[in-house]
């Protein structure tokens, strides 16, 4: 089942207070950028991120759950509402996340 745009706007409105918010789509999916990193994205309308030591520390309870076969577990989500805790939890995890790879 592939996201909705609708689903893709939501999470995107929660995250209107950071600057440089960015997605791809991607084989129905999305991939979701932070200041040119990827920190997640919208897999089967799920709100997903990389589990980062701080994104551990703070969802202790997340569910690991499969962007999509074959791929490495990602933490769920649960309070896409928080715009808050969206925001904190994207600020705080920025520095563990990996420099994109420069294209030659």
């Amino acid at each position: 089942m592939a996201s909705t745009k609708a689903y893709l706007d939501f999470i995107l409105e929660q995250l209107s207070e950071l600057d440089e918010i960015s997605y791809r789509a991607m084989m129905g999916e999305y991939v979701l950028y932070y200041r040119g990193k990827v920190f997640g994205g919208i897999y089967d309308d799920r709100f997903l991120v990389k589990p980062t030591k701080q994104a551990k520390t703070m969802m202790p309870d997340a569910d690991m759950e499969l962007p999509y076969e074959g791929a490495k577990e990602m933490l769920l989500v649960d309070d896409v509402e928080n715009r808050e805790f969206l925001r904190d939890l994207l600020e705080t995890m920025y520095d563990e996340l990996t420099e994109p790879k420069r294209k030659k």
